[in-house]
Order: structure tokens, then C-alpha cells, then sequence
């Protein structure tokens, strides 16, 4: 049974816990293994193919091949390992980072400077149809009743 979270429902946030981390194990591997010139040669030869040789869901080897970075982070990955996959591809952390925000280089980082997005700036947040996260399909998240989510003290 998972702990009662009360970081579990910030708005536009996945927290990377133990849980995401159990989530994530293999993809965050594979992400690690990028650190080798030659694996980085393989996967850019057969994305497919080499995602195919980790135990990883089918729905995190398709977030990889889709470059969809705010899908991975809702399936396990910790940003920082995907990093790898940033730079196997040739952008630098900044540039991977403002695409997960819809920005464009230069704005994120001009964001960044003054101090970071407030939530309410998020338009993300206001889509009903973004993807929930495993966290949500939990009963963790802004959807769960309220008797779980205000166990704050």
C-alpha cells in the first residue's frame, strides 16, 4: 500500500519518489547507458531495436521515440537521466528543457532568469485533456476526495 503523499497533486508537477523511481528503473537505465559513446551509436543506428532490448514498458519505448519528455517524466523517468537522450540527440539540457515547456530557448531562459513560471502561467494546467499521470490513476492526485488529499496537518 503507497504512502499518503501530500506532495501528490502540485499543479503541473510529477515528483520523482521511490514509486516513480520503481516506475521508471528500466527506462532510467537505459537512459544511463547512453553514457557510452558506442550505445549512443547503436541507438542512433536502431532506436527501436535497442529500446526493444530493456524490460521497459511499450508505452515508455514509445515516449523515447517520440521525444515526448513530459510523457516520460509521468512514466518514471527522472529528468536528469533523459538528459542523456538530449544530448545523444544534440541539444544541450536548456534547449530540451524549453521544449518541454512550449518555449522557445531564449524565452526559457529568460523565464528561468526572472525567476522561474508561476503555476497559474501553466496553461497546461488548465487542459482537461492532458494526460494524468500514474500518480492520478492512483487516486493520489487533484481528482482523489478530499479526505486524501488534505491530510496535511
Amino acid at each position: 500500500m503507497a504512502l499518503d503523499k501530500p506532495y501528490g497533486d502540485i499543479p503541473g508537477t510529477t515528483v520523482f519518489d521511490a514509486d516513480m523511481a520503481r516506475l521508471g528503473f528500466h527506462a532510467n537505465q537505459f537512459c544511463m547507458s547512453l553514457m557510452k559513446s558506442e550505445n549512443r551509436q547503436r541507438f542512433l543506428a536502431d532506436e527501436r531495436a535497442y529500446l526493444d532490448e530493456w524490460p521497459m514498458a511499450e508505452e515508455q519505448k514509445r515516449a523515447f521515440l517520440d521525444r515526448d519528455y513530459n510523457r516520460l517524466l509521468e512514466l518514471g523517468v527522472n529528468v536528469y537521466y533523459f538528459g542523456k537522450l538530449f544530448f545523444t540527440d544534440g541539444i544541450s539540457f536548456e534547449k530540451g528543457a524549453a521544449s518541454m515547456t512550449g518555449m522557445t530557448q531564449e524565452a526559457y531562459r529568460a523565464m528561468m532568469i526572472s525567476g522561474g513560471r508561476r503555476p497559474e502561467d501553466d496553461v497546461r494546467l488548465a487542459s482537461a485533456d492532458r494526460p494524468r499521470s500514474p500518480r492520478h490513476r492512483l487516486g493520489q492526485g487533484a481528482d482523489a476526495p478530499a479526505e486524501r488529499r488534505d491530510r496535511r496537518g
